[in-house]
């Protein structure tokens, strides 16, 4: 697994239709629930004739840390739902989901860290479970 401030990566030995159940999969073990998906792919087809690869951007959202997270600095909404994207890249499927202990610091709230490294660390699981 590859990881940076921004994200958690992985190439998946997972065609993308499975990558994507294992990701929805993965991020119910951990609690999360998801609220959103957006197919990147058919949204710029519809929009801008453009064609692409698939990717799908999943919304996830771990209810008792984005209450905990929202108590302490109502402003850390702009940073929710936590992304899991699932995309086809030079013919290879890779998974990556949002490394939230980059942005929580962004917001300068110590309480903020100990959550995005707990969702960081559930998010790493998922990823890798995907791997």
């Amino acid at each position: 697994m590859n990881e940076s401030n921004v994200a958690f990566e992985v190439v998946s030995p997972l065609e993308y239709g499975a990558a994507v159940a294992k990701a929805r999969e993965a991020l119910a073990k951990e609690g999360f629930g998801v609220l959103t998906e957006i197919d990147v792919q058919a949204t710029l087809k519809a929009k801008l004739g453009v064609d692409r690869e698939p990717y799908v951007i999943l919304g996830a959202c771990h209810p008792p840390s984005a209450h905990q997270a929202l108590s302490a600095a109502p402003e850390v909404g702009v940073l929710l739902p936590c992304n899991v994207t699932v995309s086809v890249e030079a013919g290879k499927t890779i998974v990556r989901a949002m490394n939230p202990n980059g942005v929580m610091g962004v917001i300068g709230k110590p309480e903020l860290a100990v959550i995005g490294e707990h969702v960081g660390a559930a998010l790493r699981r998922v990823v890798n479970a995907c791997g």
